[in-house]
């Protein structure tokens, strides 16, 4: 009994020490959630999330208290993980899963018209963020490209 027991996690350790290429030739079903980073040195970086290039923008977080913080933001990246990487205070709770409206910005309404449209999801997110305004957007559904060069973006108080 004890030898059946130890069987699944025996089996589940060989499938996850299998390369790739044989996990996906086995039928076995490979999955990856989106804020996930997969670092295999002959497959490069798998991650959904790090789509990037080195190329970069200034854009500019307002805090709450009105303070403005201009940073660096690499083309491609998340707003959520830009802020994160420029020690920016944006909570993020869910860890850009999409499952929380912690990273909640406010757009002028000119740049947020040029915005990619909201999904359900996104909307249904930011339902319960706080000071909601027509311009809000969540931080990890919003990628920097190259027209966000010199924008301002709103983090509005979250109201602790």
């Amino acid at each position: 009994m004890t030898s059946l027991l130890r069987r699944p996690a025996s089996l589940a350790a060989s499938i996850a020490m299998r390369p790739l290429h044989q996990a996906k030739s086995s039928k076995i079903k490979v999955s990856a959630r989106p804020s996930m980073v997969f670092k295999r040195p002959e497959l490069g970086n798998l991650g959904l999330r790090s789509f990037s290039s080195k190329e970069t923008v200034t854009i500019t977080y307002i805090d709450a208290s009105g303070d403005e913080h201009p940073v660096q933001a690499e083309v491609g990246k998340h707003l959520l993980d830009v802020a994160h990487d420029n020690n920016i205070e944006l909570e993020g709770a869910c860890g850009g899963e999409l499952a929380c409206s912690t990273c909640h910005l406010v757009f002028d309404q000119v740049f947020y018209d040029t915005l990619p449209p909201k999904s359900d999801e996104e909307e249904d997110m930011l339902d319960l963020a706080f000071e909601l305004t027509e311009t809000s957007r969540l931080g990890c559904q919003i990628r920097v490209t190259k027209k966000f060069d010199g924008i301002k973006i709103r983090i509005p108080d979250d109201g602790y």
